[in-house]
C-alpha cells in the first residue's frame, strides 16, 4: 500500500498528526495495522517497530496526546506517553550519543513522536502550526525565513484560499 497522505515530510510529531486529513471526507491512515505499516515505513521506523495491534494502540494514544498538546496546550497525556521511555546518553567513538530507552517496544514510535514534539517546542513553539485553510486539518513546522507561513502547501490550500478571495471580490 502506498502512502496516500497529501502532505508528508514534516518532523515526526507533525507527520503523525498528518495521518488524518480531509480528502472527499475525513481520512485516517491509522485505522488498521496495514496503515500503521505504511506510516512506520514513511517515518523510517519499519525496522525498529512492529506493525501490530499493540503498536497501533500506542501510536494512536501518542497521536491524540500530541494533538491535545498542540491544539489545546494540554500536556498531561503527552507526559503520560513520555513516561514510557527516556533518553540514555553515552559517549561513543564519534562523540556524545542519545539513545532512546523504551521498556515496551510497542511504545517506541509514539514515544519518538512525543519526544520530537518536545524538541520542536523547545526550538520554536510558535512555528508548530495547523494549516490556515478552514477545511484543512494538516500541520506543519514553519521553516520560512520570516516565520509567516500559513498553509501546509501553497500549491493546494494557499492557492485555494487566494482563489476564493479573488472570486469573492468579483461577485
Amino acid at each position: 500500500m502506498l502512502d496516500p497522505r497529501p502532505h508528508v515530510g514534516e518532523p515526526l510529531a507533525l507527520d503523525l498528526l498528518n495521518t488524518r486529513w480531509i480528502e472527499n471526507g475525513p481520512q485516517d491512515l491509522l485505522t488498521d495495522v496495514a496503515g500503521l505499516r505504511v506510516w512506520l515505513t514513511a517515518a523510517d521506523l519499519a525496522d525498529r517497530a512492529q506493525a501490530d495491534e499493540r503498536t497501533l494502540a500506542a501510536v494512536l494514544t501518542a497521536r491524540s496526546a500530541i494533538y491535545d498538546a498542540v491544539q489545546n496546550g494540554a500536556h498531561g497525556a503527552l507526559n503520560d506517553v513520555l513516561e514510557h521511555g527516556r533518553i540514555k546518553r553515552r559517549l561513543t567513538d564519534n562523540g556524545p550519543d542519545d539513545v532512546p530507552d523504551i521498556a515496551d517496544p510497542a511504545w517506541l514510535p509514539g514515544w519518538l513522536a512525543a519526544e520530537n514534539l518536545l524538541r520542536l517546542i523547545a526550538k520554536a513553539p510558535d512555528r508548530v502550526r495547523q494549516c490556515a485553510h478552514p477545511q484543512c486539518v494538516l500541520f506543519f513546522y514553519d521553516t520560512s525565513k520570516n516565520g509567516t507561513r500559513r498553509w501546509h502547501s501553497m500549491a493546494t490550500c494557499g492557492n485555494r484560499t487566494k482563489a476564493a478571495r479573488h472570486y469573492g471580490k468579483k461577485t
